[in-house]
């Protein structure tokens, strides 16, 4: 009798396993795999921003940098359990910082050097804050920072010789670097007029906060946010420190806030008290409520429903023979009434809820057909919280 053969693979079978050995090395870790994404997401907004008209830049910019101020209240509520209702006051800290700082030089090549100043200026009132918020808890601590919301704009009143006042201060808008346009002229064959390289500041600011946010949240510190969130007690038997673990959460969060006030500031070329109402801080909670707390994607996903939905309304309304006023007032109307169903139907808000949908359905899947060896269900996996 003879021996069995062993059948050696092909060549292409070998190849195959190759590509697929070097991908998974690619993302083999979950900053390797933020980075990835970054990188595409970085191809995805030249090709957006290149095909579309000078309005929906502006709206495009204007979903960036409310994504940026919600992924770090997402953080902040979801991952670390305190919720704020005066991120409004960190944005108008940044704006300002951005207003004076452009004023005084509103070179393109400033605007790195002015979103840093609005970032830091943000982070040092969020230690402060952050420092009396450590010791407060649920409707206490929302009630300090709706205070702070109220208080922070009417400081332009007091100061209106140095903030404008009422009429708030005028930005000028950046000038846009030569060497950046040549560069933009020959990759896109498109000059970089100002109301894009604004929306390139936006998106690219969202792309690096949002690579960072998801890095904490899936290390140490984002581990330590959700046990403090989870079971304070425990967490502090544990050996965590949690007014450091919440300040920091506060400090990072007010910093994204501050950025996005920045951009704010130079997408609307104007920072006044007007701006930075409770509407704002209020329209901040409502995207990461609609998105899904603790998740990044949908921060953003909320913030662009925000950004969409009224204009959208206010046309159907004068389509359907509305006034200008009577739209106007529907667009409020249909938001809040869509904020309700999502918190009503979808707890977790959209992305969470899609999330764990999907989640139970591989869970009843695996416990059909056995596990999958390439694709392992962990549902406590912190990897795997808040950084999609």
């Amino acid at each position: 009798m003879s021996a069995p053969t062993r059948s050696r693979p092909s060549s292409s079978s070998t190849a195959e396993t190759g590509r697929l050995g070097r991908l998974g090395r690619l993302v083999a870790t979950p900053v390797r795999r933020h980075l990835l994404g970054a990188l595409l997401a970085v191809v995805v907004i030249v090709l957006v921003l290149e095909s579309v008209s000078t309005f929906r830049q502006s709206q495009l910019t204007s979903v960036a940098y409310l994504a940026v101020a919600a992924g770090g209240l997402t953080v902040l509520t979801g991952l670390n359990g305190q919720l704020s209702l005066g991120h409004g006051a960190f944005m108008a800290i940044g704006a300002y910082t951005a207003a004076l700082m452009l004023r005084a030089n509103a070179s393109g090549w400033s605007v790195p050097l002015v979103l840093l100043a609005a970032t830091v200026t943000a982070g040092v009132v969020g230690v402060v804050v952050g420092l009396a918020a450590a010791r407060l808890h649920g409707p206490y601590l929302a009630g300090a920072t709706l205070a702070l919301a109220v208080a922070v704009p009417g400081l332009a009143l007091y100061f209106s010789e140095y903030l404008g006042g009422e009429q708030g201060l005028i930005v000028p808008s950046p000038d846009v670097p030569r060497a950046l346009d040549d560069i933009a002229y020959f990759v896109t064959g498109n000059e970089l007029t100002s109301t894009k390289f604004v929306a390139y500041v936006s998106w690219f600011l969202l792309v690096v906060v949002f690579v960072v946010l998801a890095n904490l949240s899936v290390g140490r510190v984002g581990r330590q946010w959700r046990a403090v969130r989870d079971d304070d007690v425990a967490a502090e038997i544990a050996g965590i420190d949690l007014a450091r673990s919440r300040i920091l959460a506060f400090v990072v969060s007010a910093a994204c806030a501050g950025a996005a006030g920045a951009v704010m500031a130079m997408a609307s070329r104007i920072a006044a008290p007007s701006g930075f109402t409770l509407v704002l801080s209020l329209t901040l909670l409502s995207a990461v409520v609609i998105g899904g707390l603790g998740t990044l994607s949908g921060a953003l996903l909320g913030a662009a429903l925000l950004t969409y939905i009224p204009p959208v309304v206010t046309n159907l309304g004068l389509d359907g023979g509305l006034t200008s006023l009577q739209a106007a007032e529907l667009a409020p109307l249909v938001t809040g009434i869509f904020t309700v169903l999502v918190i009503l139907f979808a707890p977790l808000g959209l992305v969470g809820t899609v999330r764990t949908r999907y989640l139970r359905y591989r869970l009843s899947r695996a416990t059909r057909t056995g596990p999958d060896p390439h694709h392992p269900h962990d549902p406590n996996d912190p990897e795997k919280e808040g950084t999609r």
